[in-house]
């Protein structure tokens, strides 16, 4: 496989980075306007002393800090556009919370031009193909806000995030195709049911046999294989992920992660106890960081504890249930110690502990993710209140991240892709697409 270049657009913390380059792939830069999760993504991809060999080649041209990506199209829309004919595949896509069609939406809202200046990045840099991941949500339809109660004529047509998306993404020469996909199947240890939207530039895609449809026939493909190169079943429970990282009978120890306050603790890793946990230290034989355990106050324990002991596993909650407990918070999922575990979110207290009256650490949350030991995270564990929607901590990078080992799988079909794109190119000279098999009999 022929190293393919990728720029992460939106990176977080770098999960689809760190799929993309585990799948061979060279990241050039990324951008991310969160100057914690930038940190964190520095840490892993550009500094030298940390990268395990997944170093973007990061242009002189760019600083090395957290960029929004208005900022970057004012200051460097030049530079962009001499990358034409060099970037393989741009990865990540606005969030749609920009761009909702519920409730009335402020033209002017900041958040919406995150769409727009999307697509003008798009076709700026014109790389070969793009990769978008999103809730499932992107695809339902709101009603427009323009909608007024007194509408004369047809009302206008409802269209969802997605729907204006592709719209978009067509008008700079794109074509699209999306399809939900559960991440537990790829060896991540969680269900994650996303929408993966990948998209190729117009004249390419007529080489791919079916379209741009053909990129999820080569993504099953490489599921299989990969759950195969990896050692994996087909499912992970979250015992398999995180049994090692267990603290019952474990001698606790003072936090000493720089950015924690006194007073917390965490405990040492265990020995591992199945492929995945072995795969998740490969050789880092040091203590992994973001191990701190939360304070959880006496009652609460006991209320967990009577949860695990009580309550359904691996299903959320009901409003009865919740309430019986004197729980207000809406989504609260009691962990099942043999099943995939819930979706990651970016609230520490979503989910517990299977075993333990406790939240998740960040570091588990990370296993669940399918981040390596050796990846460090930085910034705070947690913030709250009206920071909440300013700041991205460690628990908020980690829920908000694509899972490495489901990037992983994207990122090799995109090459098997883009292979076949070019054989086609090759085989067939001048024609604009490749012809069909009816056609070459």
């Amino acid at each position: 496989m022929k190293d393919r270049r990728f720029v992460d657009l939106f990176s977080g913390c770098g999960g689809l980075s760190l799929g993309l380059s585990m799948a061979g792939m060279q990241g050039l830069f990324a951008v991310e306007r969160d100057h914690m999760a930038f940190r964190t993504f520095h840490a892993n991809f550009v500094s030298k002393s940390s990268n395990r060999g997944h170093a973007f080649e990061w242009p002189t041209w760019l600083e090395q800090r957290a960029w929004g990506i208005d900022e970057l199209l004012e200051e460097h829309k030049a530079d962009l556009l001499e990358l034409r004919g060099k970037v393989d595949v741009l990865a990540g896509g606005p969030p749609c919370q920009g761009f909702s069609f519920a409730g009335r939406r402020v033209e002017d809202d900041p958040r919406n031009q995150l769409f727009h200046k999307y697509v003008e990045a798009v076709d700026a840099i014109r790389p070969a193909a793009l990769i978008l991941e999103n809730v499932p949500g992107m695809r339902v339809v709101h009603r427009p806000s323009n909608v007024v109660e007194l509408q004369v004529g047809p009302a206008p047509k409802k269209r969802s995030f997605y729907d204006r998306l592709v719209e978009s993404l067509d008008g700079v020469g794109y074509r699209v195709e999306a399809e939900l996909v559960d991440a537990s199947r790829f060896g991540v240890p969680q269900k994650r049911s996303r929408l993966i939207a990948i998209g190729v530039r117009q004249d390419l895609a007529g080489w791919l046999e079916g379209g741009v449809r053909r990129l999820f026939e080569l993504l099953e493909e490489v599921r299989a294989s990969q759950l195969e190169q990896l050692g994996l079943p087909d499912a992970i429970s979250a015992r398999e992920a995180i049994s090692d990282l267990e603290i019952a009978g474990v001698q606790l120890r003072p936090c000493e992660d720089p950015e924690s306050p006194r007073g917390f603790q965490e405990a040492r890793r265990g020995e591992p106890a199945t492929r995945y946990q072995r795969l998740m230290r490969g050789d880092h034989e040091r203590q992994p960081d973001s191990m701190r355990l939360a304070r959880h106050r006496d009652d609460v324990r006991e209320r967990f504890g009577r949860i695990l002991a009580e309550c359904r596993r691996g299903v959320r909650m009901d409003d009865e249930a919740r309430r019986g407990y004197g729980l207000k918070k809406h989504r609260i999922y009691p962990m099942s110690p043999t099943e995939p575990a819930p979706t990651i979110t970016t609230l520490p207290d979503d989910v517990l502990h299977y075993s333990e009256p406790r939240i998740l650490t960040v570091r588990e949350s990370a296993r669940l993710q399918s981040f390596p030991d050796w990846f460090q995270f930085k910034g705070k564990f947690t913030t709250g209140g009206d920071r909440r929607t300013k700041e991205c901590p460690r628990y908020t990078q980690v829920g908000n991240a694509v899972p490495p080992y489901l990037a992983r799988a994207i990122g090799s079909a995109l090459c098997k892709a883009l292979d076949e794109i070019e054989i086609g190119r090759k085989v067939f000279g001048q024609a604009r697409k490749r012809p069909t098999m009816a056609a070459l009999g």
